[in-house]
C-alpha cells in the first residue's frame, strides 16, 4: 500500500482526516490556503478545538503530517490526493463546486508537469448530484493533458461523521460509500480505510451519482426522523403525563426505528443538516420530483425554532427577573460551531424584546462573539449564568454542564430552568426553581 497521500483543504473535517492518516501510519501532505492555519499544523497546534485533534497533532504536526500552502506538493509527494474543501451553499440551497473546482486546476495543471504515470482524486466533499462527471473529470483532463481511467483515476468518498466527533467518525464508521471510477481506484480507497479504520464497517461499491446522491440523502433522512421526534415532543407538551424520552426510548428499540437522532428537542442546525435538507430540496426541484417530507421537516424546523421562543417569552412574563440565561452556544456538544444554532437563533428572538441576555459556552464564546459581539453578556462559568439569571435556558445535551447545576448551591431567590434535551434531575431542584422540560407535559 502507498503510503504517501495528500489532502486539499485542512479545514474542520479535513484536518481530522488528515491527522487520522497520520496517526495510522501514512506521510501526510495537507494543502491549505491559510497560511495561519498551515503554521499551527508544522507547529503541532490545533487551530480549533475537537477532541482528540490536538493529541494527533502534537505527534504528528511537522512530521508525519506536513502542511504547505502549495499544490504542486501534493503531486510531487504523493500519488493519491483527497479534497475536502468547503462547498458552501448558494441561494438555491444547491452546493458551489468552485473551491473544489480552483483545487482540481491547481493540483491537475501539476500533474501536467509531472511525469508520473497515474494520480487518484478522491473527492470527499460535499457536491450535488452530478457534479464530479459533469465538471470535475473535465476539469483534470483539460489541465492535465490527461484521459480518466488512464493517466488519473477519480473516487468520491464522502464523509459521514459529526462536528463534535470527527475524529472517532473517520476511525470508527458505521458505513462507508465508495464511487469509484474505476475498481482499481476504489480498491485504493478501501485499503486506506481498512487501514485506518478501528472497526469493520460496512462498504458500498456504487457509481459516482450513486455516492452523490447517498451523501446528501442520508442527512436529509436523519433530520426527517428528528423532525418526527421533536413534532411528537411538542404534542407530549400538550397531554397531561406525557413525556416523549419515554415514547422514543420504548419504540426505538424496534430495528425498523432504532434510537439515533430520536429524541425531540431542539431545532437541528450545524453546517451539514440545513444545507444538506436545502440540497435534496433543489436536486428534486432540478428534477421534477416532489419532495413533500422534506418541505414539511423544513417547516417543523422552522416551527421549532419559534417554539422555544414562545415558550421563553410566556415563562418570563411570569417572573420579576428578567435577566435570562442561555447555557449552551454551539449548535451541539463539544464543538466551537454556532452555525444555523438554535441557541443563537433564540438569543436573536430575544434580542429584539431588548432583553438582558447572558451567556455560557465550552467552546464556543468566540464564535458567538463573531455574530451577537457586545449585544449580551458573556461568562466563563454556568454558574455565573445561574446567578444572575431569573431564567436560564439549558440547550447543550452536555453532561458537565448537568454536574454543574445539579451541584449548583440554589439562592432562595425563584429561578425558571428550561431544560430543552431533558438532561436535569428536578428531584434534585430546590422548590425555588420551576422546572420546564421542552417535549413533556408540565404546568402552564
Amino acid at each position: 500500500m502507498d503510503k504517501n497521500i495528500s489532502l486539499v483543504g485542512l479545514g474542520k473535517l479535513g484536518l481530522c482526516l488528515s491527522a487520522c492518516l497520520a496517526e495510522k501510519g501514512f506521510n501526510v501532505v495537507g494543502v491549505d490556503i491559510e497560511e495561519s492555519v498551515v503554521n499551527k499544523v508544522n507547529q503541532g497546534v490545533a487551530p480549533w478545538f475537537e477532541p482528540q485533534l490536538q493529541e494527533f497533532l502534537a505527534k504528528h504536526g511537522g512530521k508525519t503530517l506536513h502542511a504547505t500552502a502549495h499544490h504542486q506538493e501534493a503531486i510531487e509527494k504523493s500519488n493519491i490526493t483527497f479534497v475536502l474543501v468547503a462547498t458552501p451553499s448558494n441561494h438555491d440551497g444547491s452546493f458551489s463546486n468552485r473551491f473544489i473546482e480552483s483545487a482540481l486546476k491547481s493540483l491537475s495543471e501539476a500533474l501536467q508537469k509531472n511525469n508520473k504515470k497515474h494520480h487518484l482524486f478522491i473527492i470527499s466533499s460535499t457536491v450535488m448530484p452530478g457534479s464530479i462527471e459533469a465538471s470535475f473529470i473535465p476539469i483534470i483532463e483539460k489541465y492535465s493533458g490527461r484521459k480518466l481511467n488512464k493517466g488519473f483515476s477519480i473516487c468520491y468518498d464522502p464523509d459521514f461523521v459529526a462536528l463534535g466527533q470527527i475524529i472517532k467518525g473517520f476511525l470508527q464508521p458505521e458505513l462507508i460509500v465508495i464511487g469509484e471510477s474505476d475498481s482499481e481506484a476504489g480498491a485504493k480507497v478501501e485499503a486506506i480505510h481498512n487501514q485506518i479504520c478501528e472497526n469493520k464497517p460496512v462498504i458500498s461499491w456504487v457509481s459516482i451519482t450513486n455516492a452523490e446522491l447517498a451523501k446528501v440523502c442520508l442527512n436529509a433522512y436523519i433530520t426527517t426522523k428528528i423532525s418526527f421526534a421533536n413534532s411528537l415532543a411538542n404534542l407530549c407538551e400538550k397531554i397531561p403525563n406525557a413525556d416523549v424520552d419515554s415514547i422514543t426510548k420504548a419504540i426505538g428499540v424496534d430495528r425498523r426505528i432504532s434510537p439515533y437522532y430520536f429524541q425531540g428537542g431542539l431545532a437541528f442546525g450545524g453546517t451539514c443538516f440545513p444545507r444538506d435538507t436545502h440540497a435534496y430540496l433543489n436536486t428534486s426541484a432540478e428534477y421534477g420530483v416532489q419532495a413533500d417530507i422534506i418541505q414539511a421537516v423544513e417547516q417543523v424546523n422552522q416551527y421549532q425554532k419559534q417554539h422555544l421562543a414562545e415558550m421563553v417569552l410566556h415563562e418570563l412574563a411570569k417572573i420579576e427577573n428578567k435577566t435570562i440565561g442561555i447555557l449552551g452556544l454551539a449548535f451541539t456538544v463539544n464543538t466551537a460551531v454556532v452555525v444555523q444554532s438554535p441557541a443563537i437563533n433564540l438569543i436573536k428572538e430575544l434580542l429584539k424584546h431588548n432583553l438582558h441576555i447572558i451567556a455560557y459556552d465550552p467552546y464556543a464564546i468566540i464564535s458567538a462573539k463573531a455574530i451577537l459581539g457586545s449585544a449580551i453578556e458573556y461568562v466563563d462559568t454556568p454558574e455565573s449564568c445561574l446567578e444572575k439569571a431569573g431564567l436560564a435556558v439549558v440547550t447543550l445535551r452536555d453532561m458537565k454542564l448537568k454536574q454543574s447545576i445539579d451541584n449548583f448551591p440554589f439562592s432562595a431567590n425563584p429561578l425558571t430552568i428550561i431544560d430543552c434535551w431533558r438532561i436535569m434531575s428536578p428531584i434534585k431542584l430546590p422548590k425555588t426553581v420551576r422546572y420546564v422540560p421542552l417535549g413533556s407535559y408540565y404546568e402552564k
